[in-house]
């Protein structure tokens, strides 16, 4: 019997070339990754490096800073960011946002409140699409009232998959019995796919956005998505975003963070915590940010081209 000739790992890049790299990631993003990371970042950076017939790691992130480059820092980003996502993921925060969250926001949106809702992290979009499958749940109008959601990554790459909303058929097993009979429509091939529907898609406007950067929205946010985004930061660049969401949180709103994640606590106070990971704002708390930014113009945003602020 013949062997199959085995896959050979690529070799490990230098702690000097590790750092620089890390350096310039952190540079871009403000994601940090530890020494721990070396051979994942080899792995993916040989297959740029090869794409581009580069043969040093040096010579490649010289060459990245470089203006005109921006199509390649994308693919640089994207390579070393993480996006593991599904649907439905850590339910909880779903099942508090639908039972103690989105009545009253349906309700004040129905009164032509103007409501917003953010995935700050939304990576291949199922965040984005269960906050919108909840809503239409609450207020199948969603979309005949001013309310919206923005989801935001930094990972180009990403956003072109959610703003897509095509998923495997299998993906859909995590969500709760009949979400996907109502939101999703499953294709007639044998590929298994299947696309979210138009209703759903109506709420939602994508946005490439680095959340450690200037931020091109003005408004406040009645329920703000931000898990498993900061364990990729340091202390401080950590304690900074937190800082920055709070204040975005609007009185009575929700801000959700992910189950190894920690509020600091000079933040946590202003908030209650209901539920794991998940704190509210106090209806009577004084604001922060105004309620009324710039408007989401769904329309704009889903064009693959469209990454800039929100007008």
């Amino acid at each position: 019997m013949k062997d199959h000739p085995q896959a050979v790992a690529p070799p490990l890049i230098s702690p000097d070339e590790f750092a620089t790299v890390a350096d310039l990631l952190k540079r871009m993003t403000g994601i940090h990754i530890g020494s721990n990371k070396r051979a994942m970042v080899s792995g993916r950076l040989a297959k740029r490096l090869k794409a581009l017939e580069i043969d040093s790691v040096d010579v490649y992130c010289t060459w990245l800073q470089q203006p005109g480059n921006a199509a390649e820092q994308d693919a640089f980003i994207s390579a070393l960011t993480t996006n593991m996502t599904r649907f439905n993921r850590e339910d909880h925060h779903f099942i508090h946002l639908a039972d103690h969250i989105l009545p009253g926001l349906a309700a004040a949106a129905r009164a032509g409140g103007r409501i917003r809702l953010w995935s700050a992290a939304c990576s291949t979009g199922e965040e984005a699409y269960d906050l919108a499958f909840r809503m239409l749940d609450a207020c199948p109008e969603a979309a005949q009232l001013n309310l919206r959601i923005l989801a935001t990554d930094i990972d180009k790459s990403a956003l072109s998959i959610a703003r897509a909303g095509i998923y495997p058929a299998a993906s859909l097993g995590d969500l709760p019995d009949g979400f996907a009979d109502r939101h999703l429509e499953r294709g007639a091939g044998a590929n298994g796919m299947a696309r979210v529907a138009q209703g759903a898609r109506d709420l939602i406007t994508f946005r490439c956005l680095n959340l450690n950067g200037e931020w091109p929205f003005k408004g406040g946010f009645d329920v703000i998505m931000c898990r498993n985004v900061t364990i990729y930061f340091d202390e401080d660049t950590q304690a900074r975003l937190w800082q920055r969401l709070a204040d975005r949180i609007l009185p009575g709103g929700a801000l959700y963070i992910g189950h190894s994640e920690l509020l600091p606590e000079s933040i946590a106070m202003r908030f209650t915590q209901q539920e794991r990971g998940a704190f509210c704002l106090p209806p009577d708390a004084p604001p922060r940010t105004q309620r009324r930014g710039a408007d989401l113009n769904t329309a704009e945003a889903q064009r693959p081209d469209s990454n800039g602020g929100l007008g």
